[in-house]
């Protein structure tokens, strides 16, 4: 019969004990500590013992996912700071009134900015500025900083401080219409020499950091760069830490030991409205989840004037209270007065009450108001160099600091300071004093604050350009010096120009197989970068599994079970695919950090991203608006693209309007092919404008279909309506001399139901349509665009869509596969009557005729829509569509 007192069950349980009365033994004098000396005493020498035996003996034993909460590095170990601190304080002190000076400025325009988290973080930033940020006047690379979005205007500060912006800059802080403006936040489109990662769009930031960090060691393993000094950072917020985002790969560093990365997350307990977790504990809920991740975790809480009351507790009282202590509370402590703290904070039980006694009231404020590890350079640094020395896992910095910190009484800890956009000059001098700025009274007297810089030569600029010097050069910044590669040979290309003869194979395979030539080039083949989130043989990739390989750092640490096949799963240390399981999320960061190779590293990399076209744009398109501001280059594929081919997935699978999302994006070039020869030019046009000695910022995005059909030879002179976006791809017949006429238009897959309906139209109604391949409809459409601005500056230009369809005679069909909203992008600008049909609503699961017909773009329904424009004419009589209807059974 089981014991009815016995603890519950155990995991140890399943496992032999060699030895019963031991294990007994030991569990006695746990309750004799327990009973003798209270739970926290057992619990302590528990974790005692798990240190011992893991440092000395190597013993492999799971780590706590949560410690108490005070400081992971004491201050005895701390390591020798190796800077000046007095002068780092004075240049700290300098950014901190210049990031102040600036955002107040801006705000007497209603433009805003941010003060507060600067304010917290400005140690955080400088220690790593004076002693680890590495420029790129080195190796080319550097450190990849992603910046807090928020705290921008301390590095513009600090910009200013070295010589990089001048006042004036600083005065255009949020105006930037003029082209010379700072933007709000680091946005390289913007700002292209200063900001490498774009970081505001909050989770972002820290997803990419993970994969730009994978993305070095990627590098490095394929021997196309020595990666082995870059080192990643990555600047956060605990309030940003909520986004899924921000977690979504913290597995994957902690698997693959990327000790090349390092978050420091600014724990001022605060969110843009209020306390972050008002009551719970940030600090330690991001600790044990990092911890589970494989993270090593650093603690940057306290600062020194905890020290000497920390070594007053005795039996662990104080440690205790501010374990359980939530965080909004912790937020109300820092804002009251001492009669506060010994009441709310220390009267809970004698040993406290004892201990606060011991204490002056300025000694309890400064504790509870300003005493953070985040604030001092010393706590810092130790922490930084914990990070950048440990190896075999990436590193997260916990740093607690006072948001609003320096910026007055008015600021400090409050939940209203996201909204704080400035300071009066009474602040102002408040905070003068408290930095020991030497600024005169007389220079605070008028209405704007001013900047203040010392002068070239005095010791601080000196010391702040040695250290610069030291570390390769500024910080951040961002330089493209990577030389345009070669075209590749025409021979891939012209292969699929050739068509497939009797062969019938899908736009997605035509594809595959242009990108495995093109992978062969000896010139630029090992620049080519294969991402796709898991399913790749969906896509026909598995050809490319044991020629080009799949990434792992680890290579591969088994026997593969398809090693005997030919298109065996084969992982390798030096692989070409990035195969990143079922994310598209990280699949799209992969992409981004390839794309930007040719500024962050002067590697020009050509990645392309292939995903089911529906779980891409839908999913990410705020990366794919962060990838176009970090200006990326590749290509993007959408596969098994359009409403109605994914012929049993249904409403989740099925993409109508990827395009229409894609088309928001300014630096996406769009294109839905119809023929593999199409897939051929766009590519090489791609790799041109990507690649080639004029390089643009831009990416391609290109649909491409799994419905196998006959893929046709290149017709003469096509290649600039393929590129464009419309070219007549074949002319109908006329019955007879005085048949009606009309024009269809079709993108993608549709091509073929218009193919069909042409031939109907000619046999069953005496119709002569001409067909029209319409490769881009949001390329059409920014080219009339771009006309129409430069009619308002007096030019005379014609849209290309315009001018390709002048005198074809009858109304416009136009149809695709996706939602009417996509062609209709171009109807302005068209002359003929004008009507499209495509597949707005949900997708369903059924057969692709049944599918087609449900949505009416089937090639008899493109018939019946064709003899309704002609009927509204009068090219044809009104019963005829009722005949026609009838007749195809609609």
């Amino acid at each position: 019969m089981p014991d009815p007192v016995r603890l519950p069950y155990s995991q140890l349980d399943q496992l032999p004990d060699r030895d019963p009365e031991e294990t007994s033994e030991w569990r006695d004098s746990l309750d004799a500590v327990t009973k003798a000396a209270g739970p926290h005493r057992a619990a302590y020498l528990m974790r005692r013992a798990l240190e011992h035996t893991a440092r000395t003996e190597g013993t492999a034993l799971p780590s706590l996912l949560e410690t108490d909460y005070v400081n992971t590095i004491p201050t005895s170990a701390e390591p020798a700071f190796p800077g000046d601190e007095a002068m780092e304080a004075r240049i700290t002190a300098w950014n901190r009134w210049n990031a102040a000076a600036m955002v107040t400025r801006g705000s007497a325009l209603g433009l805003g900015g941010h003060i507060a988290t600067f304010a917290s973080a400005a140690w955080l930033y400088e220690t790593g500025f004076q002693h680890f940020f590495r420029g790129k006047e080195g190796d080319g690379s550097g450190d990849q900083l992603y910046i807090q979005g928020h705290a921008s205007p301390g590095v513009y500060a600090r910009a200013f401080l070295e010589g990089r912006l001048t006042e004036d800059h600083l005065d255009r802080f949020r105006q930037e219409a003029g082209g010379e403006g700072l933007p709000s936040y680091p946005h390289p489109r913007r700002l292209p020499w200063l900001w490498e990662f774009p970081t505001v769009s909050m989770g972002l930031g820290p997803l990419s950091a993970i994969y730009q960090a994978r993305f070095n060691r990627y590098l490095e393993h394929r021997g196309i760069k020595d990666t082995a000094n870059s080192h990643v950072w990555a600047f956060l917020g605990d309030g940003e830490m909520d986004e899924p985002e921000s977690t979504a790969a913290l597995a994957l560093a902690g698997r693959e030991g990327l000790d090349n990365l390092t978050f420091v997350i600014n724990c001022n307990l605060q969110r843009l409205d209020g306390p972050v977790r008002p009551n719970f504990k940030i600090v330690q809920e991001l600790e044990a989840q990092f911890r589970a991740a494989g993270w090593n975790v650093v603690k940057s809480l306290w600062g020194r004037a905890w020290d000497e009351v920390f070594a007053l507790d005795t039996d662990g009282a104080l440690i205790r209270r501010l374990g359980e202590t939530p965080d909004a509370q912790f937020q109300t402590y820092a804002t009251r007065d001492a009669a506060y703290l010994r009441e709310h904070f220390f009267g809970g039980n004698d040993s406290l009450r004892a201990l606060a006694s011991r204490l002056t009231d300025a000694q309890l404020l400064e504790l509870f108001q300003t005493s953070r590890a985040g604030h001092e350079p010393r706590k810092v640094y130790a922490a930084y160099k914990a990070a950048v020395e440990h190896q075999g896992a990436p590193t997260v910095i916990l740093a607690q600091t006072v948001k609003g910190y320096t910026l007055g009484a008015g600021f400090e800890s409050r939940n209203a300071n996201h909204q704080m956009k400035k300071l009066t000059m009474a602040e102002f001098r408040t905070m003068r004093d408290v930095l020991e700025l030497p600024i005169p009274d007389s220079a605070l007297e008028g209405d704007q604050v001013p900047y203040w810089r010392p002068a070239d030569d005095s010791p601080e600029m000196v010391y702040l350009r040695e250290r610069r010097a030291a570390l390769d050069g500024p910080a951040p910044a961002r330089k493209v010096v990577a030389k345009p590669l070669p075209m590749p040979a025409d021979k891939p290309f012209d292969a699929l120009k050739k068509g497939s003869g009797s062969q019938e194979i899908a736009t997605t395979m035509a594809f595959v197989r242009l990108i495995k030539d093109l992978m062969r080039d000896k010139e630029t083949g090992k620049r080519w970068v294969p991402i796709v989130p898991d399913e790749a043989r969906t896509f026909g990739m598995e050809s490319l599994f044991p020629t080009a390989g799949l990434y792992s750092p680890k290579g591969a640490t088994y026997d593969p079970v398809d090693r005997d096949q030919l298109l065996w799963y084969k992982e390798a240390k030096d692989g070409q695919i990035l195969n990143e399981g079922i994310t598209e999320a990280g699949s799209l960061a992969d992409f981004t950090a390839a794309a930007t190779s040719y500024a962050t590293h002067g590697e020009p990399m050509i990645p392309f991203y292939i995903f089911y076209s529906m779980f891409g744009w839908q999913r990410t398109a705020d990366q794919f608006w962060a990838l176009a501001d970090q200006l990326g280059r590749g290509f993007v594929i959408g596969a098994t693209a359009g409403r109605t081919t994914m012929t049993g997935e249904g409403l989740q699978h099925a993409d109508g309007h990827s395009h229409l999302i894609a088309s928001t994006n300014p630096a996406a070039l769009s294109y839905d092919p119809a023929f593999a020869y199409e897939v051929a030019v766009i590519v090489k046009e791609g790799l041109r404008r990507m690649y080639g000695p004029d390089a643009e910022d831009v990416f391609y995005y290109l649909t491409v279909y799994n419905e196998t059909k006959v893929q046709p030879a290149m017709p003469e002179g096509v290649e600039e309506g393929i590129l464009k976006g419309l070219y007549r791809f074949n002319e109908g017949t006329r019955p007879e001399a005085d048949s009606p006429q009309l024009q269809l238009l079709a993108s993608g897959t549709a091509i073929h139901w218009a193919l069909e309906a042409q031939q109907l139209l000619a046999a069953d109604w005496g119709v002569a349509a001409d067909v029209w391949s319409a490769p881009s409809w949001t390329e059409l459409r920014r080219d009339a665009l771009e006309c129409d601005a430069a009619r308002l500056e007096g030019e005379d230009r014609v849209p290309y869509v315009t001018r390709a369809l002048a005198g074809a005679p009858g109304p416009v069909v136009a149809v695709s596969d996706w939602m009417r909203a996509v062609p209709d992008q171009i109807a302005p600008w068209v002359e003929q009557d004008w009507t499209s049909i495509g597949t707005d609503g949900f997708g369903l699961s059924d057969t692709r005729e049944a599918a087609r017909r449900h949505f009416g773009v089937d090639p008899q329904s493109v018939v019946v829509q064709a003899l309704a424009a002609l009927a509204r004419r009068g090219q044809v009589k009104p019963e005829t569509v009722k005949e026609a209807r009838e007749r195809y059974g609609l």
